[in-house]
């Protein structure tokens, strides 16, 4: 299946070392990629039908340090639907006045929701109708923009009636925090005072292996990394358990 990357921090930061880590390994998930970064109430998004191990597209944000509070990543395996850049995640939608973007890892099976106008797939994956359906829930249930502890409930009580359908690993962000939901297998790891050296997992071949956090960072800084497999190794990651729903902010992970 396909692999998520997420990054949520308390000041803009790159994510460029853990990307070039994340990149290699569309070897084996070779059905497109893509990439959303939150500045403000503004994102930038960057999709590709081709692997991001050969993706011009991948190049670019591998050499482009983007400075951001929420990252959201994503590399494809197709189960539903045909390898076309429509089907690529993350997919963005705007509610309440701000954008909205989402990735998922899994398969959802028999899943065909009814979904209004305001929410239509472009594509034809299971993902997007899932985020469809989780933006149309949304809306009804809150007239305008909640806080982040009553969009988490929401959440808590929507996630399920998708979940039941099959594996739903996903990320979702509005630029204010980053959710995080676990079906099978997703960690995080949270960077602070004291940084040290960080090793990719992954061989790279047009980047160092190893980055040393200190020479990068401020005392304050904190930095939240969410992936569905290690992107380094002797970090402390921890694993999420299974229907655990995260919300990140600043830095820090809320239940």
């Amino acid at each position: 299946m396909c692999q998520l990357l997420g990054m949520n921090a308390n000041t803009p930061t790159d994510i460029v070392f853990s990307f070039a880590g994340f990149a290699t390994r569309s070897v084996e998930h070779a059905d497109g990629f893509g990439i959303a970064f939150f500045e403000g109430h503004g994102l930038r998004l960057f999709v590709d039908h081709l692997p991001a191990s050969q993706s011009p597209v991948a190049s670019l944000v591998k050499r482009y340090p983007i400075k951001s509070q929420h990252a959201i990543a994503h590399i494809r395996k197709a189960t539903q639907g045909r390898v076309a850049l429509e089907n690529c995640h993350p997919f963005v939608r705007e509610l309440w006045g701000r954008y909205w973007a989402f990735a998922h890892n899994g398969n959802l099976l028999d899943f065909h929701p009814k979904l209004h106008a305001n929410f239509k797939p472009v594509g034809d994956t299971d993902s997007e109708r899932a985020f469809c359906w989780l933006m149309q829930e949304l809306s009804k249930s809150h007239a305008s923009a909640p806080s982040v502890e009553e969009l988490t409930n929401t959440l808590q009580e929507l996630v399920p009636h998708i979940a039941k359908h099959g594996t739903f690993n996903f990320m979702l962000s509005q630029g204010d925090a980053l959710w995080a939901h676990c079906s099978t297998k997703l960690q995080y790891l949270v960077r602070q005072h004291p940084f040290g050296l960080a090793h990719l997992q992954d061989t790279v071949q047009d980047g160092d292996m190893t980055l040393n956090f200190a020479e990068v960072t401020q005392p304050g800084d904190r930095v939240v990394v969410i992936a569905t497999e290690p992107i380094t190794r002797d970090e402390p990651w921890v694993p999420m358990t299974k229907g655990q729903l995260l919300a990140f902010v600043d830095g820090v992970p809320r239940g």
